[in-house]
């Protein structure tokens, strides 16, 4: 609310429109790289659009005066009448025919702005460092871009109406100033205070639209959290429905309110304003009148002025309008650039070096601390230890010690806060990002679950095999999600998940037997598994341990499991304890040791005894 109030009560307001108009040029340019033929071609129609209003005027007066003329006195038609008879109707007809057209191409154009916008918003933050992504105030952002990459379609619309408005208004006013100068800073005058409304309304809108954000995000939570399949089950048990529905109501009543107080005050002083506008016409118009009634000019004259006035004081108007709606539009874009500006800190040097192959070596952590970015405590503190090349690691702790933490920095989503990691002696930061992951196969315990087809669910782990079903299959043949698909109504070319018609869901651990097919299928160097049989039932369990030495092989391998069944199969096991290894060993010499991993594996024992 505070941060509404300095919007709406700052007096710096106009600054902050003429400000935002340097965001027109780069809207601009996206336009034109969205479809360069189509621009050049929808600005030539309104050219040719603006210049016909003024020669249908031309060729009224010709035919009306020749018509007065032929009334007045005996004398025939001028030569030319018919054919200036037949001009006006091609003018018109022409008028109607460039109109479509201008809407044809505007609907060309809207369509592939909105896909060109759409792919750059969604590349852009595919870039983006993961922290961006815990950050509210970035999904407040990234939301705000993500609505204005479509809805400022209508501002792109916009510049194209205000061109094709100015080139009228200035060949209309042409005619007025030639006849009278005064009579154009008349109509020009009467149109400012409604420009000066719509624009301080415009803005009180960016405003409270901005002040909306992160209730509007909690009303899409709502809505999706009401009428999703994951939480269908407790929706009815809990009895939630009628809670989330309130609570819905009651935000949305909110806004609603927000808006129409908005909208009312709107009304009655904009339209105010814009009957002050109408009454500029009128005197110009009667002057016109008088002129014509005295002789001073003809009556086609006065049909060509009567237009010509009326044409330029509709497009002043629109031009005021249009052009304060571009402006305030311009604010709503400062969230889209400001997006699009933002650079991860996370990338590669511009003299990177590919990930060694083979890793001889292997990775070193270095005295690392690590925090998450606007926490003040360190998740990991002076953490050291190595993974050599051929051997399995297992990472345990309770939970928030940092064990997913590590598999973040080993892949470089996050770079320490402190200290440093080695590959094969030389910093993980000096190594070509790209390059780097594609030497690790990681599955994470929440992994992504999509809504494609069984063979696209596997293919993601090295999305370049998508068209190799040979490599597919095998790397399911390996995780055990093969037995999982075979036994599917289409195989591997069934649809999964609910999203979409046709589409099956999986149980949690078939599921997870989809994930681990990735990493397989990925073939890297390093395979990294974040509680990797967490879905598993106990038979599954033993199949994925039966073949972990031949799934392992030759590769580097970390585990992060509560499970101590899975981790006992590890070369070496890392307890991790505020933030550093407070034991490390084979599971036979910790148990031996008698310290905190012979706590933790009594404790989840005694459960089975």
């Amino acid at each position: 609310m505070q941060r509404q109030n300095s919007h709406l009560n700052s007096r710096g307001a106009w600054g902050k429109r003429l400000r935002a108009l340097k965001n027109v040029p780069p809207v601009l340019r996206i336009v034109w790289d969205s479809g360069p033929s189509v621009v050049v071609s929808t600005y030539a129609l309104r050219v040719i659009a603006a210049i016909i209003p003024l020669l249908l005027l031309v060729v009224t007066r010709w035919i009306i005066d020749a018509i007065v003329a032929r009334g007045s006195g005996p004398q025939p038609l001028p030569s030319m009448f018919w054919w200036w008879v037949v001009l006006e109707f091609v003018l018109a007809s022409g008028g109607m025919v460039v109109g479509r057209a201008i809407g044809y191409f505007d609907s060309i154009l809207a369509d592939k702005f909105i896909r060109h916008i759409s792919v750059r918003v969604m590349e852009h933050a595919s870039r983006l460092d993961l922290a961006c992504y815990e950050n509210p105030a970035f999904y407040d952002k990234l939301e705000r871009a993500r609505v204005q990459a479509t809805d400022r379609l209508v501002m792109v619309q916009a510049i194209g109406t205000i061109f094709q408005q100015a080139v009228t208004a200035f060949a209309l006013a042409a005619g007025v100033v030639f006849f009278s100068p005064w009579l154009l800073v008349i109509l020009v005058a009467f149109v400012v205070p409604a420009f000066l409304g719509d624009s301080h309304f415009a803005f009180q809108g960016y405003a409270l639209n901005f002040q909306q954000t992160p209730v509007r995000r909690q009303l899409d939570y709502l809505r999706v959290l009401g009428a999703s399949k994951e939480a269908a089950k407790e929706l009815k048990l809990f009895g939630l429905s009628a809670f989330l529905t309130g609570r819905f109501s009651e935000l949305s009543e909110e806004i609603y309110q927000q808006n129409i107080a908005l909208a009312s005050r709107r009304f009655r002083i904009g339209s105010l304003l814009s009957l002050i506008s109408t009454m500029g016409y009128y005197p110009a118009y009667a002057y016109v009148v008088y002129r014509a009634v005295t002789g001073d000019i003809s009556v086609g004259t006065l049909t060509f002025l009567a237009g010509a006035i009326a044409g330029t004081s509709t497009n002043v108007q629109m031009i005021f309008s249009t052009f304060s709606g571009i402006a305030d539009q311009a604010l709503f874009l400062t969230d889209l650039l400001e997006f699009f500006a933002e650079r991860p800190a996370v990338q590669s040097k511009p003299d990177a070096i590919a990930a060694p192959r083979p890793i001889r070596k292997g990775f070193e952590f270095q005295n690392v601390a690590f925090r998450y970015p606007g926490r003040p405590e360190f998740v990991l503190d002076n953490l050291s230890f190595r993974l050599v090349p051929g051997e399995r690691v297992a990472l345990i702790g309770e939970n928030g010690q940092g064990k997913t933490t590590v598999v973040k920095l080993l892949t470089r989503l996050y770079d320490p806060t402190a200290g440093r990691i080695l590959l094969d002696g030389v910093d993980l930061r000096d190594y070509n990002l790209e390059d780097l992951c594609r030497q690790i196969a990681v599955v994470f315990q929440d992994f992504m679950r999509y809504d494609m087809t069984a063979a696209e669910n596997i293919a993601v782990g090295e999305i370049g095999k998508i068209h190799q079903p040979l490599h597919v299959v095998a790397a399911a043949a390996r995780s055990g999600a093969h037995s999982v698909i075979g036994k599917l109504p289409r195989g591997y070319q069934q649809m999964l998940g609910r999203r979409f018609d046709g589409g099956l869901d999986l149980s949690g651990g078939e599921w997870q037997k989809i994930a681990l097919a990735r990493a397989y299928l990925r073939g890297a160097q390093v395979l990294v598994l974040d509680e990797p049989t967490a879905s598993l039932d106990a038979r599954s369990e033993q199949e994925v341990f039966q073949r972990f030495a031949e799934l392992t092989e030759g590769k580097m391998a970390l585990l992060i499991s509560h499970r101590f069944s899975t981790v006992r199969m590890a070369d070496r096991i890392l307890v991790l304890e505020g933030g550093k290894v407070a034991e490390q060993g084979s599971h036979s010499e910790l148990v031996a040791n008698g310290g905190r991993y012979y706590e933790m594996f009594e404790l989840q024992a005694a459960n089975y005894r």
